[in-house]
């Protein structure tokens, strides 16, 4: 249960934040959001990671799908040197979600630390 709260919550924050603040918020979002729900440090890490994966991959394919993979075929021949806009796509969300699951793994560790005081 705290696993899907924790990935909600962490999705869900990200989005509002990323509508009024820079793309780097999802850290701040999946820092607290973990902070204030611990978890074990592999499981708080999967969260942070799932949920900003999720999130980035389904928004960018939307994004993308809207204008008929048009933008997504040139950018990706200018970064992967092939016309593979999924491999854009799934490449956009794992550095989202590795972003996101070191900063939740972090605010794991930063609650086990200060709740040992």
């Amino acid at each position: 249960m705290k696993f899907i709260s924790s990935l909600l919550l962490i999705a869900l924050l990200s989005y509002v934040l990323g509508m009024f603040l820079p793309w780097w918020t999802i850290a701040i979002a999946a820092f607290v959001v973990c902070w204030l729900i611990p978890q074990r440090g592999f499981v708080s890490f999967l969260t942070g990671f799932l949920a900003i994966f999720l999130l980035w991959g389904i928004m960018s394919f939307m994004i993308s799908a809207a204008n008929h993979d048009i933008l997504a075929h040139r950018v990706s021949e200018l970064i992967l040197k092939k016309d593979n806009p999924t491999m854009l796509i799934l490449l956009t969300g794992l550095l989202g979600g590795l972003v996101a699951g070191f900063a939740a793994l972090s605010g794991s560790f930063a609650h086990k630390k200060l709740k040992k005081r």
